[in-house]
């Protein structure tokens, strides 16, 4: 199993590394966002770990671009920065998760196990469930061919479900996914409401949002 893990702070990257290769992983390591998009485009990774800050180019930069040159590498950004609205900037520019530092390694490794299991997600592409359709390069909603106005937590739950569509989404993925690290704060009632108003939105198209009973949700087409 092979990882890229793009870090420039040196004493943390040599703790990823030493705590990765005793994991299991062969670790390619790199200082900065050139030399992790080179690394990127050249070499096939399971999954890789981008630094939000680094010199030369920063990791949602060689995010963005590695994503256009059609690189589907899972990627993880690690940062500092928790507000929501970076979380949202980093999911939008193509990252698959989102961890904030200081991190436990334990959780570091699941997370990296749960986004090896997943099938490798493509870009710059439209989903579609019916005629619900979601463009993942403008990140707009079209449904029954009219645009849809979201939420940006609403663009991200509604993405979600169509690209694990028909599989049913669990609400502790949807929390982790959406919510990122605040997961352990939204309850099952919080997700509820934005699923009923993207219900709302998407009214008198042919797919709907089902609840599976104590587990979460799925699009269907009807």
């Amino acid at each position: 199993m092979r990882i890229l893990v793009a870090e420039d702070d040196r004493t943390l990257r040599e703790v990823l590394e030493r705590g990765l290769r005793e994991a299991g992983y062969v670790v390619d390591v790199v200082a900065d966002g050139e030399a992790a998009t080179t690394m990127l485009k050249d070499n096939e990774y399971e999954v890789a770990i981008l630094d939000w800050r680094m010199p030369k180019r920063s990791g949602i930069e060689t995010l963005a671009l590695v994503r256009k040159s059609g690189v589907t590498t899972p990627i993880l950004i690690l940062t500092a920065r928790d507000a929501p609205l970076d979380r949202v900037e980093g999911l939008n520019a193509g990252a698959d998760d989102y961890l904030v530092k200081p991190f436990d390694f334990g959780e570091l490794v699941a997370r990296l196990q749960a986004l090896q299991r997943r099938p490798a997600l493509r870009f710059n592409e439209e989903i579609r469930c019916g005629d619900l359709q979601f463009d993942s390069a403008t990140r707009e909603l079209r449904a029954a061919g009219k645009d849809v106005e979201l939420t940006s937590t609403e663009r991200l739950l509604i993405e979600l479900l169509l690209r694990r569509s028909p599989a049913a989404v669990s609400r502790r993925t949807i929390a982790n996914q959406v919510w990122s690290d605040q997961a352990d704060a939204v309850g099952s009632n919080t997700i509820e409401v934005h699923i009923a108003r993207i219900r709302s939105k998407i009214a008198g198209c042919d797919a709907k949002i089902e609840t599976i009973r104590g587990f979460g949700y799925r699009v269907v087409a009807a």
